[in-house]
């Protein structure tokens, strides 16, 4: 079996499963609430999160990479918003 590359992905063509819309929310709910989403998610599927919290750009990928799950693609910005697309793998 090939080993999962986030480079197979292309951020166009991602589908996510679910969206978790955390604007307005401070440090560190976008993480805990992230990780809560996650468990919820099957094999496979894909959570795009939207914060504004400037820690939310390093901390939401770290902790999502230690739990076990993959990011696909670097954190994407638009002003103060970041989005992240994370596969449950």
């Amino acid at each position: 079996m090939n080993p999962l590359r986030t480079e197979d992905f292309k951020l166009e063509q991602i589908q996510p499963t679910m969206t978790l819309n955390l604007e307005g929310e401070p440090c560190p709910y976008p993480v805990v609430y992230s990780l809560d989403a996650m468990e919820q998610l099957r094999k496979g599927e894909i959570l795009e999160v939207i914060a504004d919290c400037p820690q939310a750009f390093h901390a939401v990928p770290e902790e999502a990479r230690r739990a076990g799950y993959v990011l696909l693609g670097e954190p994407v910005t638009d002003g103060p918003t970041i989005r992240f697309y994370i596969l449950k793998p």
